[in-house]
């Protein structure tokens, strides 16, 4: 391929190199002593700085050469004798001291120079305590990673080995993958990298891997297999040297789609991916390279959008900088991994489909968090490989499951030792006579190093030098970070809840799971915030009043990263306001309504994710929904129609009201909801039911379970989720409020007597005289006092409600006694403070929850299904009850997807995405929230 150098041309450059470099410096280097030291970071560290032959002219130039022996060096102490270098434990005699990987603290000897990759100049937490005895010992510091030219680019690394020892595990990695897949492959027939004596071992295997692919070994149920290769460095290039050793051909970025869908299973596809094939300018488009090193904050990827879909194996090796755009984020791993129904993917008989098209991804940058930003921690060589799932589930112990194989190994190179040691220090050696000339005992400006070597220079002389100050600054910063979390100062996962009270615990007992989350929960009746943390070690109560002038909302939100609040949807603008001057993002599961869908602008513009919609309904009702209607469209369907029902309800034996309901919280919701107007599409014509208390009278009887008596009416507005759900086909859609067989007559009952008005009443005002409910009645009909026949009143009362079926349920309710009223202005205020009072949840009562959908599906054969999906959840009598979990647990599971960055959209977000719901969904289901399904074919 054009652009990679072939070894004897590398060889050739580097020599004369060395050659010229030896010419220079050949006179300074009699009497000089450098040592190498033994390797003892890894077990698997088998690689050296210098090889024999740069050993051998290093001796033929007057330097006398100490190497620490050591039995697991690929090269054996035998060959670095032969060479003429001396044996032996003490290196205290050698000025420069040469190693691969960090040295232990204890086993530095002040006064050298020692040259090896320190993994420092991040500030690295773990390597600190390296630094600062290299600063106390007088150290001079060499850093091989700061070898650059004049570009900035790295002139020292092991980098094309360890894209070819990365190219070798993946394939080896690929073969058991589409096994445990069900596959048989050639690529069974190739081993781990550090299996292979030498890299030509394992390209001959690669070889014959690729003599049977040509000959149609392939399943054909795998599909052609594509190759994409980031970046052209290298890395990149040690992988493609390895990939040509198999029958290729490659293809630029924009036929990648075309080749998955229609190429040949006798060869594999490569495709080189640079930085302008996938960056482009946030506004604008367009991809300026020198405006990118200088801003790359400026720019996104379109990789997860144009080139990972139709890529079988990644092969990354592109250097990731904290600023610049990542390859694939955690949500792009979501969308990628899903179950795939796409048509390039045949399905042979008797042979099981793909899950999705990617299939393994070797991340040899192997950067924890960086451009793959799901894999935030490295294999091993003891352990290459893990599964990655959408889920986010990592499982290093077997190939077999959903998920991409993904091998992140940060020491690849050392698999193939004795090459590795060549390549790099054939590189090293030129630049390896300028240094050995250093002497730490005397300052760095009396020293004429070449840029390079000068510019690599971390620590000198008991201090930073200039270029790394900056390592103090970092490490200053890191420090008051951990004393922040120290003394329990918000850090990177701090939740704030608003709200103690009913549905709040299990969304408390979800979070307290993760140790590493911080939780405050706030409310303005401090007892319950009080018993609520109470109940979890380490939770912290916190008294506010939302609509408190003062800062103390502002405070509380930006103590947090991300605020969940169970609080009235009436609130919910005054603390979305507040996340977003905070920056802190919140989860509501409550309606979207319009004061806060006018601050998604706002939102995006700080980086807040206002998450809305999120509870049981609505919740959980759109993330069912959603799933079916994805999985009914990638199998062809389309949808016809969409009925839902849903509500929390007493369980039957505890529904002996009239109104066979009973409260947790504050009835008014419930109540008002009844007077509330609605509007749904019924065979494709739109029905409006005004406000006011019509609702009532467009109940429906349902017998979906028929072991329930069940009734509902219609919610809000449902013509508006043809549009949010994408089911534009659909002729009927409507969804409704589930309650048992006799709500609706009895509050329609309360309606027509007066009770549930919203308006103030003149015997209701506070400071009025006392008033029983039998006087209230009387007054409300109309009647001048409460001196009537209770029979006359009843009947006087029965003309007013047009039922005596209606009178027996508020006589029942208690509405005709003497009691005093307390009184709160409104009918409905009067009457949701009595009702709470009266019909609360009793011990051991339980609770339950039902959630219907009613899905018409018309297949691509014309048949029609009638599919339905049912959730029915009982609440514990001991523990949380039904209502509670199924509002608090997807609250509290979207909350951690945003802490730990698997949700990134920003701005006001409904749940209607599959990254999100699906997640969601899963882990609902571990928690033992699970629907169940019907059909019906018509």
């Amino acid at each position: 391929m054009s652009g990679l150098i072939s070894v004897g041309r590398e060889s050739r450059l580097l020599l004369a190199t060395a050659t010229r470099a030896d010419a220079r410096y050949i006179s300074n280097l009699k009497g000089k002593v450098i040592a190498i030291r033994r390797e003892d970071q890894s077990v698997w560290e088998r690689r050296a700085p210098l090889a024999p032959a740069n050993v051998r002219r290093l001796v033929r130039s007057g330097v006398k050469v100490i190497v620490q022996p050591s039995n697991r060096r690929a090269y054996p102490a035998q060959a670095y004798q032969a060479a003429g270098a001396l044996l032996q434990e003490d290196i205290s005699s050698a000025s420069v001291i040469f190693g691969v990987k960090q040295v232990p603290v204890d086993q530095l000897i002040p006064n050298k120079t020692y040259c090896l990759f320190s993994h420092t100049i991040k500030a690295q937490e773990s390597n600190m305590a390296l630094l600062d005895a290299i600063l106390e010992k007088n150290i001079r510091l060499l850093d091989y990673e700061k070898l650059t030219d004049a570009n900035g680019q790295r002139v020292v690394a092991f980098g094309k080995y360890a894209g070819v020892a990365g190219m070798v595990n993946i394939l080896h990695g690929l073969g058991l993958r589409l096994l445990a897949l069900g596959h048989h492959t050639p690529f069974m027939h190739i081993g781990p990298a550090h299996n292979y004596r030498d890299s030509a071992m394992a390209r001959q295997a690669i070889r014959g891997a690729g003599y049977e692919i040509a000959l149609g070994a392939m399943p054909k149920s795998i599909g052609p297999l594509t190759f994409v290769f980031t970046g052209s460095g290298n890395v990149s290039q040690g992988g493609q040297e390895v990939f040509q050793e198999l029958p290729h051909e490659y293809v630029p970025p924009e036929m990648l789609r075309k080749v998955a869908e229609h190429g040949d299973t006798t060869k594999i596809y490569g495709c080189e991916v640079r930085r302008r094939h996938h960056l482009e300018k946030k506004e604008g488009g367009g991809f300026d390279p020198e405006e990118y090193e200088k801003h790359p904050e400026l720019y996104i990827s379109t990789f997860s959008k144009k080139i990972a879909p139709y890529a079988s194996v990644i092969i990354n090796g592109i250097y990731w900088a904290v600023d610049s755009p990542k390859l694939l984020t955690i949500p792009d791993a979501k969308y990628l991994l899903r179950p795939a129904h796409t048509p390039w993917l045949p399905i042979s008989v008797g042979a099981p489909a793909l899950p999705h098209r990617m299939l393994a991804i070797c991340d040899i940058s192997a950067d924890p968090g960086g451009s793959i930003e799901f894999m935030n921690e490295c294999t091993t060589i003891d352990t290459p490989f893990c599964l990655y799932d959408a889920d986010r589930n990592k499982d290093t112990k077997s190939f077999k499951g959903p998920g991409v194989l993904v091998c992140s190994i940060d020491n690849m190179p050392t698999q193939l030792p004795k090459e590795s040691t060549d390549f790099f220090g054939n590189l090293l050696y030129p630049y390896a006579l300028d240094i050995i000339r250093s002497d730490a005992k005397k300052p760095l400006e009396e020293h004429c190093f070449n840029p390079a070597v000068h510019g690599a220079i971390i620590a000198s002389n008991g201090n930073l030098t200039p270029n790394f100050e900056y390592i103090q600054e970092l490490r200053q910063l890191n420090q008051r970070s951990k004393h922040k979390a120290d003394n329990g100062e918000p850090q990177s996962k701090t939740v704030v809840v608003l709200g103690a009270g009913y549905v709040s615990a299990p969304l408390v007992e979800y979070l307290h799971r993760d140790k590493d989350v911080k939780l405050l929960v706030a409310s303005q009746l401090k007892d319950e915030a009080d018993a609520l943390a109470n109940r979890f070690p380490g939770v912290e109560p916190v008294y506010l009043n939302v609509l408190d002038r003062s800062d103390t909302l502002h405070d509380v939100v930006k103590s947090a990263n991300v605020v969940v609040s169970l609080l009235p949807y009436s609130l919910h603008h005054v603390i979305a306001k507040a996340c977003i001057e905070t920056h802190t993002h919140l989860v509501t599961a409550s309606y979207m309504n319009d004061n806060v869908k006018a601050l998604h602008q706002e939102a995006q513009e700080a980086g807040v994710t206002v998450l809305n919609e999120i509870g049981l309904d609505p919740g959980i009702d759109h993330l069912l929904a959603l799933e079916c209607f994805d999985d009914v469209r990638q199998a062809g369907g389309r949808i016809e129609s969409f009925i839902s029902w849903c509500g929390g309800l007493p369980a039957p034996e505890s529904s002996c009201n009239p109104l066979r309901y009973k409260f947790s919280w504050s009835p008014r919701g419930a109540l008002l909801n009844t007077l509330s107007p609605a509007k749904y599409l019924h065979e494709g014509q739109e029905v409006e039911i005004a406000g006011g208390g019509d609702l009532m009278s467009a109940v429906q009887e349902l017998d979906f379970l028929p072991g329930f008596a069940l009734e509902g009416f219609p919610n809000r507005d449902s013509t508006m989720y043809r549009e949010y759900y994408g089911i534009h086909n659909a002729s009927t859609v409507l969804r409704g409020t589930l309650r048992f067989k006799g709500f609706s007559d009895t509050v329609l009952g309360l309606q027509l007597l007066g009770l549930i008005d919203p308006d103030p009443h003149p015997s209701l005002h506070p400071n009025g005289p006392d008033i029983t409910w039998r006087l209230l009645v009387c007054n409300l009909l109309g009647l001048a006092n409460d001196n009537i026949f209770y029979e006359n009143l009843k009947q006087k009362l029965a003309e007013r409600v047009n039922s005596w079926e209606r009178v027996e349920a508020i006589e029942e309710l208690g509405l005709l006694e003497e009691d005093h009223v307390l009184k709160l202005n409104t009918p409905l205020d009067t009457l949701t403070h009595y009702l709470s009072k009266k019909l609360y949840y009793e011990k051991n009562e339980r609770d339950l929850v039902i959630l219907r959908h009613e899905v018409g599906i018309r297949w691509q054969d014309n048949k029609r299904e009638s599919r339905g999906i049912n959730l029915v959840l009982y609440g514990d009598a001991t523990g949380h009850s039904a209502m509670a979990l199924t509002v608090g647990y997807p609250a509290a599971i979207a909350a951690k997807m945003i802490l730990d960055g698997e949700i990134q959209q920003r701005g006001m977000v409904l749940p209607f995405t599959p990254d999100i719901y699906r997640p969601i969904l899963s882990r609902l289901r571990a928690e033992g929230i699970e629907s169940f399904e019907t059909s019906k074919w018509l």
